[in-house]
């Protein structure tokens, strides 16, 4: 189906003499004529438009003044082909003037969030325009459903009628567009073989593309410039808000068809029929990062990215690229160079026995990618059309059925020999393997032995490679018994644990002190302008005693896992082996609120809250000690109370005298009370002299009574306590 698609329309849009070129002229002279919207004129509008336009309704069809302000009207709004007198008092209001780029935002009901187009909506050509799904209510941007890539949950759903076939979600054809938070499937490729544009969800291309597409000419300065600048995040690609497959699967995720500096990122896009992202005629400086594509390729261009055209400048970086049916990244007859850089590619070639990544053509570069679980080789590079100068290094493989790099040649033409490599090359010994062969047919290196000695805690690695190739030097994982049985001197190649050069003569060496017994290594080689290598064959380490250290490898293929016990091997089924590619975010439970302190009950003191002295004494006497005795087993028992020890005299005497005798009668009571073992900073002192009598001195005992040293206790906590005076040891004068 899409090889016919790709023949009969994608093409036909290239050739000289194309649809596109015949009627190209025609754009400057006829006359505006309807698109798919009835009742509106549809052309490029001029460029002044900056509005804020709210959908409030998920209904489509007709345009037609009501309460029911729709995306297909919104996009008419911005385009400049609806115009506001056409509108009702309550369209209106959710019609607003903003700054420097319109926007289109969505209120939708509760429950009326899913959107389900009749027909195809008009191409964005507002230059700038935002369609914006993350103001919809409910809408949380810290919110995501995946904890590799965190990409928040959209609510808003644009997806086609069950009865029809649509082949277009959004088309953009106008400058600097984003389109974010929304969740867009449903758009498929029945829709004959005649249409010039690739269906999916979203297609980026120039208007003039989608006017030869619909069989209508129209005009306008700009209509066949490709769009720049464009960017497509945080949308759920071929996923329900539910994370649900859906009712009917989309062609394609984003196809760039015909612009430049597309930036796709922070995308989750799934179940597609064919690839998730696609380029067309024109893709340079293409950008696509940080999105998760799985499970997409179910029905017809199987790999996850594929890229064609005009690609130069573009890069794949930091993507999660799981369980595709084909490569994760293809690279069809490109145009100019790709960097695909810091990938995690895993279990891809679910359907079709395809490389990790691709390539064809010259002067790629794939680096920092951890590709794992391929039932192809991990790289494959194809030697047609000429290519060399494909960079590929410090990539990390594991479980692999083919080798870590496999550089094609031309006698092997076969379907599979091209997508998943043809195994590993000969040493090149003809000029002519330059051209025949991939990457200028630069030779792998070969180790001087297949087993290399520890001696004194180091073993000397030496080999051979082209003359002045830069050799990295691998640690290696042991893989699945398929390339075991392919190419059982070969294994994947896991960490780059050195970085040599070769000399003049082609030689390398390297010494290693970490290296143990029964550890297996191979080694690349890279010249700047003819590219990387194959892998070198195993070599193993090995002790001075010519043994190896016994090592349980645990090895998976098939429904089986097999355990290496030194020479021994077992072999037990298990489920087959299910691509795990993503996980949920590990939520923090909440924290346990802590209890909240009840307040402590008062306390009821029964202790005496005074002692009393002789007439102008300051020592204790022996019933004040008894007192004293009692407070401070109070203080022991209750070691939150502190205390004030207040000083008194009675009115005879000077002021000063007396405020001196009150001092040194608080000090003695609280030297005793240390002596017990109370902690002197429990205890502060404070001298009143005659200033707070007691009572009115009209005879001896009054008299006595004001002879004292009064205790103030405080519960550290703010508790009430009770206390009851005494007059046991009044010292009344004769």
């Amino acid at each position: 189906m899409y090889k016919i698609f790709r023949k009969k329309t994608v093409e036909k849009f290239k050739q000289p003499g194309s649809l596109a070129i015949k009627l190209k002229p025609l754009f400057t002279s006829l006359p505006i004529l309807l698109l798919t919207t009835p009742n509106i004129a549809f052309a490029q509008p001029a460029r002044s438009l900056n509005l804020q336009v709210i959908v409030n309704s998920d209904r489509d069809g007709k345009i037609q003044a009501d309460n029911a302000l729709t995306l297909r009207e919104a996009i008419a709004i911005v385009n400049g082909n609806l115009p506001l007198e056409q509108l009702s008092s309550v369209e209106r209001s959710l019609v607003s003037s903003r700054g420097n780029r319109s926007r289109i935002t969505f209120q939708l009901p509760p429950g009326q969030t899913t959107i389900r187009l009749e027909s195809i909506l008009p191409p964005l050509i507002a230059p700038g325009l935002i369609i914006d799904g993350t103001f919809q209510p409910g809408y949380d941007r810290s919110k995501s459903a995946t904890a590799e890539i965190e990409i928040p949950i959209p609510i808003v759903e644009i997806t086609s009628i069950p009865d029809k076939e649509i082949f277009r979600g959004l088309t953009v054809s106008a400058d600097n567009i984003t389109i974010q938070g929304l969740s867009i499937h449903g758009f498929s490729s029945k829709h004959g073989d005649t249409a010039t544009l690739p269906p999916g969800d979203i297609i980026i291309t120039p208007y003039s593309s989608v006017l030869i597409d619909n069989r209508i000419r129209g005009q306008g300065d700009n209509s066949s410039v490709p769009p720049r600048n464009v960017t497509v995040k945080n949308n759920w690609l071929g996923i329900t808000p539910e994370e649900g497959f859906p009712q009917k699967t989309s062609a394609f995720g984003v196809s760039v068809f015909n612009a430049t500096g597309t930036t796709i990122s922070r995308n989750r896009i799934a179940n597609h029929e064919g690839s998730a992202i696609i380029t067309g005629k024109l893709a340079e400086n293409t950008q696509i990062k940080s999105n998760i594509i799985v499970g997409n390729g179910i029905a017809g261009m199987p790999d996850a990215i594929r890229l064609e055209g005009k690609i130069n400048n573009s890069q794949v970086t930091s993507n999660l690229i799981c369980a595709n049916d084909g490569s994760a990244v293809y690279l069809f007859k490109p145009e100019g160079s790709v960097k695909i850089q810091s990938n995690n590619i895993k279990f891809n070639g679910r359907r079709l026995r395809h490389a990790g990544v691709y390539l064809m053509g010259k002067n790629h570069q794939v680096i920092n990618n951890l590709i794992t679980n391929q039932t192809g080789s991990g790289v494959t590079v194809t030697s047609y059309p000429d290519s060399e100068g494909n960079i590929i290094r410090n990539n990390s493989f594991a479980n692999i059925e083919g080798l870590s790099i496999d550089l094609n040649t031309r006698h092997h033409t076969g379907v599979g020999d091209f997508q998943r490599g043809d195994g590993p090359n000969p040493p090149r010994n003809s000029g002519n393997r330059r051209l025949d062969t991939a990457n200028a047919a630069i030779n792998a290196p070969q180790f001087l032995s297949s087993e290399f000695i520890i001696i004194d805690g180091k073993v000397n690695i030496d080999g051979k490679a082209d003359p002045g190739s830069e050799i990295d030097i691998y640690r290696i994982i042991p893989n699945s018994k398929q390339q075991i049985d392919l190419y059982p001197a070969y294994s994947a190649l896991g960490e780059v644990i050195a970085r040599v050069t070769t000399n003049e003569k082609g030689r390398f060496s390297a010494t290693f002190t970490d290296l143990q017994p029964g550890e297996i290594i191979s080694a690349i080689a890279t010249l700047p302008k003819t590219g990387t290598s194959e892998p070198a064959a195993n070599a193993i380490i090995k002790s001075v005693n010519n043994s190896q250290t016994t090592q349980n490898v645990e090895t998976r293929y098939g429904d089986n896992v097999e355990t290496r016990y030194g020479d021994n091997v077992e072999t037990r089924y298990i489920a087959s082996l299910q691509p795990n590619c993503t996980t949920r975010p590990v939520v923090e439970p909440p924290p346990i609120p802590e209890p909240i302190p009840q307040p402590p009950k008062p306390i009821t003191l029964r202790v005496p809250r005074n002692i009393h002295f002789a007439l102008d004494k300051d020592f204790i006497s022996a019933k004040s000690a008894a007192i004293l005795d009692q407070i401070a087993e109070v203080m022991e028992q209750y070691p939150n109370i502190v205390i004030e020890l207040q000083g008194h005299t009675d009115s005879r005497a000077s002021v000063t005298y007396n405020l001196d005798l009150a001092k040194r009668r608080a000090t003695n009571a609280r030297n005793y009370l240390v002596k017990r073992g109370i902690a002197p900073e429990r205890m502060t002192i404070r001298s009143f002299g005659e200033r707070q009598l007691l009572t009115e001195e009209n005879n001896r005992l009054d008299y006595a009574r004001n002879r004292r040293v009064e205790v103030i206790f405080f519960d550290v906590r703010g508790i009430d306590i009770e206390f009851e005076n005494q007059e046991n040891d009044l010292q009344i004068e004769m």
